[in-house]
């Protein structure tokens, strides 16, 4: 068709094409629309690695960016471990496990039950893991699990009485890569073990000076010391909805760097260094459910005007799969192989990526400060103990209840077996029985 047109605009004239004024008009802005999609599409993943024998460990990866790197993973045979919400019984990640299998050709799909909204699971979950001997295999763990409180009145809070955006997206991933941490360093000096951060650049508003401030009483003791006036006059953001998110990737980009120093100051029994990289990717704006809920701040009229406004959101939004290219490029780049002199790189820095590129990290002067960090581990210590006791004591109060609903559910029946038994014993006519109604 096209080479009939060329031909008969060539013999005939432009003119004798129909309708040809109008689409060449209208073919730039096409032109332009592409280059639009394509430009906010950002970068695509152009390195392959072989997967196959490696065991990934991925969080949030039912659904979003988190699917697309597990279906990215799978198809180069990785072998996957899901961790989800979901009971293993149910029919969604049963369904969802089968179709990513027959998708990449790859048997190797397993699921483990971790509701990263509680800490109780993911120490029974990481508890388990380390406890095999020999260690088990991880070449890879993949933190996408995210979320954000739409609206800007709403705090929402787990049942161990956790703010919900620190407790998913940083707590969670503090509490399950501590008790990892072990199976990491125990994985031989030739294997390439990488951990992947799923970050934002939101964490440059973030606020944790009411974590790494002074306290009152050292406050105190600072002027008598003749501190600075500004370590004096300091005064945390108050916490709200809308910084509670960018204060959680904050507090998780500081951790992974203090969390790739932790890894190297171990000692290993083999004298080699720290094989275990740590990365942080920004996969930028994407069409996810998450960011679909945070743009409609979780109403109905939200919604209304996400779906009206939509082919907006299709041009300047990246699709899940085009989110994933950083995860990939973090997963299989031959320079993130390892850490040390031999591969030019410091065991104690981690790498910031975002479109497929390295980048550098913003308020260096607060991630990368070691009282900083110092202080935002022990305080996170602190956090998941008392936690997981009001957890523990909300488990018991909870399985007290039901013990005596047992209880009384077990007393009402033997009363009541006991109370028909008698009489019919006695000759008590029962209402409704047949003796009663030929009585009547």
């Amino acid at each position: 068709m096209p080479v009939y047109i060329a031909t008969q605009a060539f013999l005939d004239g432009v003119d004798s094409v129909p309708f040809i004024w109008p689409i060449l008009k209208i073919l730039p802005w096409l032109g332009a629309l592409y280059l639009v999609k394509i430009f906010f599409s950002g970068a695509s993943n152009t390195n392959e690695r072989n997967m196959h024998g490696k065991v990934v460990m991925v969080t949030g990866g039912t659904s979003g960016i988190g699917e697309a790197v597990v279906r990215g993973l799978a198809s180069r045979g990785a072998q996957i471990v899901l961790l989800t919400q979901h009971a293993l019984s149910d029919p969604f990640i049963v369904e969802y496990i089968e179709d990513i299998r027959k998708d990449t050709d790859n048997e190797l799909i397993t699921a483990e039950q971790v509701d990263l909204a509680s800490l109780h699971s993911i120490r029974t979950f990481a508890t388990k893991w380390i406890d095999n001997a020999p260690p088990r295999r991880l070449d890879m763990v993949v933190l996408c699990a995210n979320t954000q409180t739409p609206g800007s009145g709403m705090v929402k809070s787990t049942t161990e009485g956790v703010e919900l955006n620190w407790q998913v997206n940083y707590l969670a991933n503090f509490h399950l890569l501590s008790i990892l941490s072990p199976a990491l360093r125990a994985q031989p000096p030739d294997r390439d073990v990488r951990v992947l951060f799923g970050t934002c650049s939101s964490y440059m508003g973030g606020d944790l000076l009411h974590i790494t401030q002074q306290s009152p009483s050292n406050q105190t003791k600072g002027k008598a010391r003749g501190a600075s006036s500004a370590q004096q006059v300091q005064e945390p953001t108050k916490f709200s909805p809308g910084n509670a998110y960018a204060t959680s990737k904050l507090a998780l980009t500081i951790f992974a760097l203090a969390f790739t120093k932790h890894l190297s100051t171990y000692k290993r029994p083999d004298g080699s260094p720290s094989n275990t990289k740590v990365l942080l990717v920004d996969p930028g704006f994407c069409r996810t459910p998450g960011t679909r809920r945070w743009l409609t701040w979780g109403s109905l009229t939200g919604l209304l005007l996400y779906l009206f406004l939509y082919p907006f959101w299709w041009m300047i939004l990246k699709s899940p799969d085009m989110g994933s290219q950083s995860f990939l490029f973090a997963g299989m780049a031959e320079k993130f192989r390892g850490v040390g002199k031999e591969y030019g790189r410091d065991a104690k820095g981690a790498v910031l990526i975002k479109e497929c590129h390295e980048r550098p990290f913003r308020r260096l002067e607060i991630v990368d400060d070691e009282a900083a960090q110092k202080a935002l581990w022990e305080y996170s210590e602190r956090m998941v103990q008392e936690a997981e006791k009001r957890g523990a004591m909300e488990r018991a109060r909870v399985k007290k209840e039901e013990q005596e609903a047992r209880e009384e559910g077990v007393a009402v029946k033997e009363m009541e077996d006991y109370t028909a038994k008698v009489g019919k014993k006695e000759g008590v006519k029962k209402e409704g029985s047949r003796r009663s109604k030929k009585a009547g």
